[in-house]
Parts: C-alpha cells; structure tokens; sequence
C-alpha cells in the first residue's frame, strides 16, 4: 500500500482550471437603460481579452441591429489582428441560415447557438416537438460547419428542464453530445435554482455525459448566482459565465470579480484572470454603461477596503488583525480608514501618518474630537480635509492657498450654451479665461483648463466621478455637499465643496484639489502637453 507520504501524494487534489466566458457586452448591454456605442463595445472588449484575459468574451445577439453589426466587426478586426478571433463569441438562434450568416458577415468564427433546455420553451414558445428542435439544431450545425464555424450550444431555461422535464433534456443531450458541439452552455436563465438544486442537476448530467464540457450561466434572482456559480464548479462545470459589476437583466448575472476571487480563495481553482485589472474594467464599465457601482460592491466598490471603526484600525497596526485574502494590493488599490464619528484614534493616526503629520496624543485626541462632531452632524470628511481641521484645532496657520480664485461670472441662457469667465491667481500671477460648457460647471472648468494648458502648459487633473448629495435627514433646503473625485495620472483625489448653491459647491471642491497638487508640485512633475 505504500507508507503514509506515498498515499497522501497519490491522493493530492489537483486544483481544476475553470474557463470564464465574460458576457457583459451581450447579456450586460441586456440590463434595463444600457447601451453601448460600438467604440465602447470595442474599448471593453479589447480590456477585457488583454488586460484581464479573461478566456472568451460574448460579445452580442446576431441580427439585433446595424449599429451592432458594425461592433461586432470592430472587435472582430481587432482580435483576428491579435490572434484572439477564436476567443471572440456571437449568440444565435435555430433561425436556418440567418444568424449563422450574420456571424460570418462580421468575421466571428464561434456562434453560440440558443435552443430550448426545457419542454416548455420547446412546445409553447417554439411550437415544435423535441424531434422538430433537433432536426432543426442539426441542421443549423451542419451550415455552421460549411462557414468553418466552432459551434457552442446554450439550452435556454436548462434550469427548468431540468426541474419539470428532465427526460426532455436526456433526449436533447443524447441526440446532440455526439455532433460537433464544443461546449454546452447549461443556463438557469430565470435565475430560480439554489445551490443544492445546481450540485444534484450537474452531477446528474455529468454522470450521463462524463466528458462533456459543460458551462453554467448564472442569473441572480434570489442572490444566489455566485453560489450557485460555485455548486456548479464543485459538481465539474469546466466554464462559467460572468458579466461585469453583475450586469444583466432583471437581477443581473454572477460578477465577474466575485466569481474570480471565490473560485482562487475558496476553491483554490485555477483561472486565466488578471486581478489587478478588475478594478479598472469596473470602472469602465460603470462610465460607459451609467450603472453606478454600489459602494459596498465586493471587490470593486469604493468602501470595500475601507475601515470605518476605530478598533478595525488598531487591529490592522497590530498585525494586521482585521485584514483577510481580499488584500487591496491585489486588486491594484490600497486600505483607506474613514473620517467619522466611529474613528477612533486609530484611524486618526492613519491618516495623519499618510499625511505626513506629527502630532502628540493630546493633539490627536482633540482632532478625534472634532472629527467626531463633525460626523454627528452628518458631514462627510476625507483624510484631505485633515491639514485644514488640524490648523483650525490646534490654532496653527492654516496651509495656505496657492491657488486662489479672484473671481468668476457664469450664465446660462435660452438656447445658448452657458458661459464662464473666471479670473484665478496662481502662486502670486493672475489669470483669466473665458469658455463654454454643457453646464455651468463645466463652463468653468473648461476655462480652468484652457490656463492650465495655454498659460501654464500643464496638463488639468480629470474629473473621474461628481456626486451631489444633502445628508439623510437633511432638510431641501439645506446646503448641498458636492463630492468629486480627481485623477493625474496614477494619483487619486477625492475633495469635497458644501455650499447652498451646487455650482458654489463643486467651484470649491475644484479649487480644494488645486490647491493639494501644487502642494505636491515638488514630489510630482506635471505632464507637458
């Protein structure tokens, strides 16, 4: 039998390899309100192939639209020119020869074609028996397979099948798992099973059809789609479908960036994904598709590696007490500790530590003081507010401004787009500009950049994200705050304006961000334009 080593050796679990097909640009652009241009269609695909290389990507529905064809094309070109084309998927339907020649007319080699996983969908929406269906399906195989075509095939609503006609599915699988199909995409496209429900049905088809590649495409109806995601890899699927921030109709799909960190920390699987580039797809994707991120998102959302509480602070610089696997470094971003009335000391020290300030503990205790008022009356406050709430505590001179506004004018008119003029003194020299914008605050920072750029030939921080809110609880006539995140190059600003006018708001959030990178000016170079 061999000695104890021998056996365990011989016993050693290999971790599987599971392929992820991402479908945000085909069951994603499906979510209510989103729409992609075919250049942002293209601009997702080629990150999601290159920098998070993710296995294949689905990237639309066959013959839903001119503007579709045209993206499909796009993506097409560019993966063929990189030798991507065969990771590069296009559904369609059991429609003869329609879809199939839609496909190839835009240069995609693989077509995931949809037929009916359940008796239901077969007889009710198609009007055909199983032996109609799969005449059909064959036939569409067989011209497929002229064009030169790998063919995967989705039975649609297999999750019912399997519920209220299983012997339909057997039929379907028994007259099909010997053609020339690669893959079967099993989806539980009403999003109803649970994770018991996903290990009893795959392991039954798996034990009919041991080598079979089967996917599972999840939807999250009942929140169950990354459970339901890993019953299906813990039962032998070889493939899962993602989409990513979750989107996908109704409830959405399993997320991306969820599915990958359970499938390496918890299953100890292996995939083809790049961690440190979820991050930057999300954000991609929430500015192109509209849907905001929630901020507790896992793994993507801004508060996830945020600690809030005091004690969670003082874990982390006592060995890192409160910290897991989901380390902000692998995601290419880093731990943050909230300003609030929960803070703590810990926190404080934190961030006086990033900042690069020494303060007594008797100082610090009065800045937690303040912090903590400042937090009951439900203001929100950034580690960049921190110099300003030092210096009014502790009565130092406050930093000064080496970016001043002098003044400003803006309008809007019927028909006009409005105007800003605005007069700026930067490091003792004034300036002045004039532009117009879609809004009166992008007037104004248009104008901003035309000195930055004309006159100082420097390149203006982006806007990455604007929000304007009024506290819960707050009264609608209550000053409005205004939130804005700022990025130059790889450095990330959030600063923050209150005001009762929103544009006052925004101008003094704009002018706060100034103001910290010309204090920064002597550490980082800005980039000629």
């Amino acid at each position: 039998m061999g000695n104890e080593k021998q056996v365990k050796t011989s016993f050693r679990r290999i971790p599987p390899f599971i392929e992820i097909m991402d479908c945000t640009l085909r069951d994603g652009e499906q979510t209510s309100g989103v729409s992609f241009l075919p250049h942002e269609k293209l601009m997702i695909a080629r990150r999601l192939l290159t920098d998070v290389n993710v296995d294949r990507i689905e990237v639309a529905s066959a013959r839903v639209s001119e503007g579709e064809k045209d993206a499909v094309k796009m993506i097409c070109r560019y993966a063929e020119h990189e030798d991507m084309l065969k990771r590069v998927e296009v559904l369609g339907f059991v429609d003869g020869k329609a879809s199939i020649d839609w496909i190839d007319d835009c240069g995609c080699k693989v077509i995931n074609l949809l037929a009916k996983g359940s008796l239901k969908h077969c007889t009710q929406q198609l009007h055909k028996t199983a032996n109609e269906h799969i005449a059909d399906i064959k036939q569409s195989l067989r011209y497929a397979s002229e064009k030169g075509m790998d063919v995967n095939l989705y039975l649609e609503d297999w999750s019912s099948g399997m519920k209220d006609s299983p012997e339909y599915v057997y039929q379907m699988m028994d007259e099909l798992v010997n053609t020339s199909i690669k893959r079967f995409l099993l989806p539980d496209t009403l999003g109803i099973l649970n994770p018991l429900q996903v290990i009893e049905f795959f392991r039954k088809m798996l034990k009919r059809y041991p080598d079979t590649h089967f996917d599972f495409h999840a939807h999250n109806d009942y929140d169950l789609a990354v459970s339901n995601s890993l019953a299906a890899v813990l039962s032998g699927a070889k493939g899962l479908h993602v989409t990513v921030n979750g989107l996908g109709e109704r409830c959405g799909n399993a997320p991306l960036a969820s599915v990958q960190v359970i499938l390496k920390d918890q299953f100890h699987a292996n995939t083809s994904m790049n961690e440190s580039k979820l991050n930057q797809i999300s954000k991609l994707v929430e500015g192109y598709s509209g849907i905001a991120i929630a901020p507790n998102q896992p793994i993507v959302g801004d508060n996830v590696f945020t600690q809030v509480a005091g004690v969670h602070a003082d874990g982390d610089n006592k060995d890192n007490l409160y910290c897991n696997e989901l380390v902000p470094e692998r995601f290419g971003r880093k731990r943050e500790y909230a300003l609030g009335k929960n803070s703590g000391k810990a926190n404080i020290a934190r961030n006086l530590q990033d900042l690069g300030l020494d303060l007594t503990p008797e100082q610090t205790k009065k800045v937690t003081r303040r912090i903590t008022e400042l937090g009951d009356r439900k203001e929100l406050v950034t580690p960049e507010d921190l110099p300003y709430i030092v210096s009014d505590v502790l009565k130092h001179n406050a930093p000064e401004d080496k970016v001043k506004l002098v003044s400003y004018m803006v309008s809007s008119s019927y028909g006009l787009k409005p105007l800003a003029s605005i007069k700026v003194d930067i490091n003792g020299q004034e300036y002045e500009a004039d532009s117009t914008g879609d809004g009166q605050y992008d007037a104004f920072v248009k104008a901003l950049r035309k000195i930055y750029k004309n006159s100082l030939n420097r390149t203006f921080p982006t806007l990455d994200n604007y929000s304007v809110t009024i506290p819960p609880g707050g009264r609608t006539d209550a000053l409005v705050q205004t939130v804005i995140t700022w990025r130059n190059g790889s450095k990330i600003i959030r600063t923050r304006g209150l005001d009762a006018d929103q544009t006052e708001a925004a101008i003094k959030a704009t002018f706060k961000m100034l103001n910290i990178f010309e204090e920064d000016m002597n550490e980082e170079k800005y980039i000629h334009t």
